[in-house]
């Protein structure tokens, strides 16, 4: 376990400490007192982690030397080295407190996210799957109290999704779902199976941190726009005006269609919500790749192809891949009340191995 040094504890104190005084200032203009506001939320939890771990190791100095005293009480002896035993596992958990605290920050975490989910081999019940993931991730969202909304659709005939985009708004929606990413296999008895035979489907997921206008500049000399009228499943049209809009980026050929709204400028803004977060995307892939040694999770590689996640019906299982974790509880996971015990499993292993880093 990484020991965070007492300098370092005092100077995270005192630059709590300053950030307050300077926002108690008279004279302070009120962008600078948003600006003062915001450090000091950042600091103020990390702040309390310092002060605990810094008080743990007083009190132990204090109870170390009273058990030292040759000449001390007996008894007053024992009551000490049993209040320094509490107190040493006290202070590893607030070491570790303080250390996870301190690791950097994915700049992401806090962001909405744009969640897209696709049916992948397995035909009319990797649709259904897809829908199934939808309404999990949708329910579990509700639970946070996180807004979904349907950003676009391609529904199956059967039922399910050939793909959904959603967007997911909300505090920490990405540090919460990034570790979904990657392929989602189910293995049960499709509704249209007349033997009884066990299928495996599966569905790809990805989650995309929003972005901002100010974190990716879209020169619109680089997109070709084409409008065209929308069309429902079988090719009718569900549309008699040209409000459906295709967006392609020229320099990536990233190519976004959007045709759920009635209204043309809708279904652009729309579209472009997705185009950014998906060019936000891929420059993060593009500097976490250029740090020596970096990984995007410790959890998984982020890679969309990479199967993570199995969902054994005829056993009520689900088997997360990355982390060898098994839940026999697939009806409360796959209803979406039982997925933050998997997501705060998934971050858990997250942690730890990035303390490991810091250890190594």
């Amino acid at each position: 376990m990484t020991t965070i040094p007492p300098d370092r504890i005092a100077q995270i104190e005192a630059r709590r400490d300053e950030l307050a005084a300077s926002m108690a200032r008279p004279d302070l203009a009120a962008d600078q007192f948003v600006k003062l506001s915001k450090d000091y939320a950042e600091i103020e939890p990390v702040a309390q982690a310092a002060g605990q771990v810094r008080r743990f190791r007083a009190e132990m100095g204090a109870l170390a030397q009273m058990v030292e005293d040759e000449e001390g009480d007996a008894d007053l002896k024992s009551m000490a080295a049993e209040e320094l035993a509490e107190l040493k596992e006290k202070l590893a958990a607030a070491d570790r407190t303080l250390a996870l605290a301190l690791l950097p920050r994915d700049a992401a975490d806090e962001r909405s996210a744009i969640l897209e989910i696709r049916a992948g081999t397995g035909g009319d019940e990797a649709a259904l799957f897809a829908g199934d993931l939808l309404r999990m991730y949708s329910r579990y969202a509700e639970d946070r109290g996180w807004r979904v909304e349907l950003m676009s659709a391609s529904a199956s005939e059967m039922g399910g999704y050939k793909e959904v985009i959603v967007s997911v708004t909300g505090q920490g929606v990405f540090a919460r779902l990034k570790f979904e990413s990657g392929v989602h296999r189910v293995q049960r008895v499709p509704a249209t199976e007349s033997g009884g035979r066990i299928h495996t489907s599966a569905a790809t997921v990805a989650v995309l941190p929003e972005a901002e206008e100010v974190d990716i500049q879209i020169d619109d000399k680089d997109l070709r726009i084409d409008v065209y009228r929308s069309s429902g499943p079988g090719g009718q049209s569900v549309n008699t005006t040209d409000s459906a809009v295709r967006i392609t980026h020229l320099p990536t050929g990233l190519v976004v269609i959007q045709q759920d709204e009635k209204s043309q400028h809708k279904n652009k803004a729309k579209a472009l919500k997705v185009l950014r977060a998906r060019l936000y995307e891929a420059e993060r892939d593009r500097l976490a790749g250029e740090r020596a040694g970096a990984r995007r999770s410790m959890v998984g590689s982020g890679d969309r192809s990479e199967r993570i996640r199995t969902y054994n019906f005829p056993q009520g299982r689900v088997t997360d891949h990355r982390i060898n974790l098994t839940l026999h509880r697939l009806p409360e996971i796959i209803a979406g009340a039982g997925l933050e015990e998997v997501t705060a499993a998934l971050i858990a292993e997250d942690e730890a191995a990035r303390l490991a880093q810091l250890d190594g």
